[in-house]
């Protein structure tokens, strides 16, 4: 999800500013080679919350490992977990949990795509690498109006729409985004620009539409999915997102 080099940048700031910096940083400035490390399969080929893994502990969540486990708040009932296929894979799972007493149960595991690169534990601008770790959900908009969250939503068709030389795959991207928060303010809109950690640490990091391929550094899912999590995700229960490959996360 990060601007991709002195192309992009001159075009948003001629044109758009601020705000079309935020949006090329979801699908980067050469949107027709988005195409991400294929799987053997072309998608998401495991399912982390078969009854066999929730038999060893359903109090904690699959296939995450005490470094990142221990991050997740004492107070969230809610966890997307994104599983990503490999370090260098575009192709991820993602798994909605939500905890019930001392037990997490999945609600729900949808095939879902993340960085064209895989991902990383240093994200950089223009890496094209999903930022590895524990991240809260605090915000969503997009072009479309609000189905129903009950997340802050900043609905502006103009903001969200993506320029109009993007490639039709990627025209709808951010129909619906919901902020990841990497490197921005809680509280504000996602097309907010504000880089806390500085701009080379990138940002703009999104959950959003899927095109069916990687992307620069966001999570993307169907749109039946991201209307699902929207309104199923409450800030009263604290959701955040545990993201990464398969093998960072297990660490």
């Amino acid at each position: 999800m990060q601007i991709d080099g002195v192309r992009r940048a001159t075009v948003v700031v001629a044109a758009f500013g601020t705000l079309l910096a935020t949006l090329s940083a979801c699908a980067g400035a050469d949107v027709p080679r988005s195409a991400g490390a294929r799987g053997p399969t072309g998608r998401a080929t495991h399912t982390p919350a078969g009854p066999a893994a929730r038999a060893v502990d359903p109090t904690r969540i699959p296939g995450v490992g005490n470094r990142l486990y221990r991050r997740i708040p004492a107070d969230s009932t809610q966890v997307v977990a994104v599983y990503g296929e490999g370090r260098d894979s575009a192709y991820s799972t993602v798994v909605l949990y939500t905890r019930h007493g001392a037990d997490w149960r999945p609600a729900g595991s949808w095939p879902a795509h993340n960085g064209r690169h895989g991902w990383t534990t240093d994200h950089r601008m223009g890496d094209d690498r999903s930022p590895l770790g524990v991240f809260t959900l605090s915000d969503a908009g997009g072009v479309l109006p609000n189905p129903g969250t009950r997340l802050p939503y900043d609905h502006d068709a103009g903001a969200y729409a993506p320029p109009k030389d993007w490639d039709e795959a990627h025209q709808h991207d951010f129909d619906y985004v919901l902020a990841i928060d990497y490197n921005r303010v809680k509280g504000t809109p996602p097309r907010d620009g504000t880089r806390p950690e500085g701009v080379a640490k990138g940002g703009g990091i999104w959950l959003h539409l899927d095109h069916g391929s990687g992307t620069s550094a966001c999570v993307s899912v169907s749109k039946a999915v991201m209307e699902y999590l929207l309104r199923t995700l409450d800030p009263a229960r604290h959701p955040v997102m545990v993201m990464g490959d398969r093998e960072e996360l297990g660490a």
